[in-house]
């Protein structure tokens, strides 16, 4: 049995190319990034997997998360319009001065 240091581990490891699912995951983060663009920034991972299945990059919900995360990619929330006055009432309105 041959033992190996430390930085020689960590050298191998530094000097392995990159895997299969390495390389698919960045061609997906770049698919990703194109159709967030491409839908306004509105689309969470539930509504981007269709779009990129479409696209030929068919990936689960879970991969497209993590991968949105990484790339702290986050989609815009649309808020609900609160009315805060009521001008329906028999209440006096003061001047306008």
């Amino acid at each position: 049995m041959r033992l190996m240091s430390r930085s020689g581990g960590y050298h191998a490891w530094d000097e392995r190319p990159t895997s299969k699912r390495a390389q698919a995951d960045a061609r997906l983060c770049v698919a990703i990034r194109a159709a967030h663009q491409r839908t306004r920034q509105t689309y969470g991972a539930e509504r981007l997997q269709p779009e990129l299945k479409a696209d030929g990059f068919p990936a689960s919900v879970g991969r497209i998360k993590r991968l949105r995360q990484e790339m702290n990619l986050r989609c815009k929330q649309k808020r609900r319009f609160k009315a805060t006055t009521n001008s329906n009432h028999k209440l006096p309105v003061a001047d306008n001065l």
